[in-house]
């Protein structure tokens, strides 16, 4: 395997996790008052894409391989997780 094929593997297994990160913010915005989010828009793109890639990396660990139902149920449950921490959901 060559580098591009590394960087292709490497893409397309935090691509969801980018997928999450991207709409969550962004899609969040009319349930949720701007004023009340710990960080911007992109400051939480940023968390929660880390939030979402260890996700993805634990379940690869924990279940031995990539694309599993209960790696992606891991990495919805975490991402939503965090999104709903950085707007401070519980004080809504």
């Amino acid at each position: 395997m060559n580098l591009h094929d590394i960087l292709f593997h490497l893409l397309n297994f935090a691509a969801p996790a980018l997928g999450l990160a991207v709409l969550l913010p962004l899609l969040g915005r009319p349930f949720f008052r701007p004023q009340a989010a710990l960080l911007p828009w992109w400051g939480q793109m940023l968390v929660n894409l880390v939030v979402g890639i260890a996700a993805l990396v634990l379940g690869l660990w924990w279940l031995g391989r990539d694309g599993k139902m209960m790696g992606y149920g891991l990495l919805v449950l975490a991402v939503a997780s965090s999104q709903w921490l950085l707007v401070r959901g519980w004080r809504r």
